[in-house]
């Protein structure tokens, strides 16, 4: 099999991968603490090949799995899922036959309810911190709500606000297709999203629906955390930008831990801080 093609990713990833590295390190240092918890586990739902190519330096860097694994005390276990067998390959390469890491290959959302989650429940006393970092309008709100009600699951999630732009919240609703109309229930959990993703304005003739900004859009979706999927605490998402200072995505934390989320604010807000600080001095 012939190795994956390592991403090309740029400052906005890597300050991603630097929240993931501060957040997993501390995360690891509470959970390897506490005495009552018998597992915590890290689990991956869009592990990929485990690194990347930094576009700023060309160097090779670790990715989230390599960053996890590097945590201490470790984690009970390890869970890394992706679709490509290529980079399935490379995961099980990277573990080097520890018995603390699984690696799936398939469809994550269906990996993760069936097979990783069951294994990390409140009643026994179980923990885990589950990123999900796609590259489209994923996961599905099964499992986003699964983890919130399981509340024993920390999540990481980013909520692809440009792939919703181009192909589901057109300007013209009618003119979606039915394939991307079920994308985005299937990420929504239902069709609410249009009533939160569009406002009324009266038109020449008749009302006409306007598209919200995407500040409105993700701050439907954080309400939609705590309220619909159960998470007590969700953290204002940091909007993650491309090289032309475009939104690509917003970096989502839910959480039914005070002390997690009150680590994963303090994460964000340095992360924003930076982004501002680049932002500054590019503009100067």
């Amino acid at each position: 099999m012939t190795e994956p093609k390592l991403d090309e990713v740029g400052h906005w990833t890597e300050i991603k991968l630097q929240i993931i590295r501060d957040y997993t390190a501390a995360y690891a240092k509470v959970l390897g603490n506490q005495r009552i918890i018998r597992h915590f586990a890290y689990i991956d739902g869009f592990a990929g090949a485990g690194a990347h190519i930094s576009r700023e330096t060309g160097q090779e860097i670790e990715g989230s799995p390599a960053i996890a694994l590097k945590a201490q005390p470790p984690f009970s276990h390890y869970h890394f899922i992706d679709l490509d067998g290529r980079r399935a390959a490379r995961l099980r390469q990277l573990a080097g036959g520890r018995s603390d890491v699984s690696v799936y290959e398939g469809n994550s959302n269906d990996i993760l309810l069936t097979k990783v989650f069951p294994t990390v429940r409140y009643e026994d006393y179980a923990r885990g911190l589950c990123l999900l970092d796609p590259y489209d309008l994923n996961p599905s709100w099964q499992v986003v709500q699964t983890a919130g009600r399981m509340k024993s699951i920390e999540i990481f999630l980013n909520f692809m606000i440009m792939d919703a732009n181009m192909n589901v919240l057109r300007k013209n609703p009618e003119d979606v297709s039915a394939s991307q109309l079920e994308r985005m229930n299937a990420f929504w959990g239902d069709d609410s999203w249009r009533k939160q993703c569009y406002r009324n304005e009266p038109g020449l003739f008749c009302d006409m629906e306007e598209k919200q900004s995407n500040e409105a859009i993700v701050g439907a979706y954080r309400r939609r955390l705590k309220e619909v999927a159960g998470f007590k605490y969700v953290p204002e998402p940091l909007p993650m930008r491309n090289t032309r200072g475009v939104v690509v995505y917003y970096l989502c934390f839910a959480s039914n831990n005070e002390i997690g989320a009150k680590i994963a604010t303090g994460v964000l807000k340095s992360a924003m801080k930076k982004c501002q600080d680049r932002d500054s001095s590019d503009g100067a």
